[in-house]
């Protein structure tokens, strides 16, 4: 399970105010978006923004909406980012 980065908890925070809400976030994210996506095996919480952050993008900070976004992300992170506008550049997120 990867951490979040500090880049990534400061979207959280953002994103979802409630602090119940925010745990249950941060959680998922660890859990269900992170190391275990195909090809991310090995990947620091740094290296996992791009995908984080597209997941958190189209969540518009909507927990239904971040069920989605976290299956589409174990599905194809390729589809992810183009969803996400992320696809056309490796920088987007930022």
């Amino acid at each position: 399970m990867a951490n979040l980065s500090g880049r990534t908890e400061n979207l959280v925070a953002r994103m979802f105010p409630d602090e119940h809400v925010r745990a249950t976030v941060r959680d998922r994210l660890m859990s269900e978006c992170g190391n275990g996506i195909p090809f991310c095996e090995n990947s620091s919480p740094e290296g996992l923004e791009r995908i984080r952050f597209a997941v958190l993008k189209l969540s518009n900070g909507d927990l239904e909406k971040l069920t989605r976004a976290i299956k589409l992300a174990n599905e194809d992170w390729r589809d992810l980012f183009m969803a996400a506008d992320f696809g056309h550049d490796v920088q987007a997120h930022k």
